[in-house]
């Protein structure tokens, strides 16, 4: 199934999204399976694609976020890392500036870009894979192109004027 699909295809019924509860002695416990999980056990749910929430029973918190973040940090931990520290103090700048939601989007439909690129090569490998090869490396030229120039003229907008941009204007008006 193409994991970018948004047609009306046949459906499978939705299941509810699994509930792990994180309890104050820090275990996870599977609601669906009544038994208490690893964080292995979870990064095994996101491998298999099943939707979850975890909630700190707490407050009744959502903290999936920061258990994702958990399994991130493991697995950066454990062998070759996804990222080196260049992209991480760059990822870091992005905090708390005017461009930080514009960054998040970015991040995320590239790796929806990516994670659909994926599906396609295991889909039409079986055909010419140097064709294969040659026409996806077309499309996605066309795309990161297009994906660039969307996300620059979000940049360019009047709710998003740069600070060089503020800069200029204020140096316009001094000098007048």
């Amino acid at each position: 199934m193409d994991p970018m699909d948004t047609g009306n295809a046949k459906r499978q019924p939705m299941k509810a999204i699994r509930i792990i509860k994180k309890y104050p002695n820090r275990r996870l416990y599977d609601t669906e399976l009544s038994r208490y999980v690893t964080l292995s056990d979870v990064r095994g749910l996101v491998m298999e694609g099943t939707e979850f929430k975890v909630t700190d029973t707490a407050n009744n918190e959502d903290i999936t976020r920061s258990i994702l973040l958990q399994i991130m940090l493991e697995e950066e931990s454990a062998g070759a890392p996804l990222f080196s520290a260049k992209m991480l103090s760059q990822m870091i700048h992005f905090y708390g500036g005017t461009l930080q939601g514009m960054f998040a989007r970015y991040l995320e439909e590239s790796l929806n870009l990516f994670a659909h690129q994926q599906w396609e090569i295991r889909g039409t490998m079986g055909d010419n894979p140097l064709d294969s090869m040659t026409n996806m490396a077309q499309r996605n030229m066309r795309m990161w192109t297009d994906m660039q120039k969307s996300f620059l003229q979000a940049a360019r907008s009047p709710g998003n004027k740069s600070e060089s941009d503020s800069k200029a204007k204020d140096d316009e008006k001094t000098s007048s």
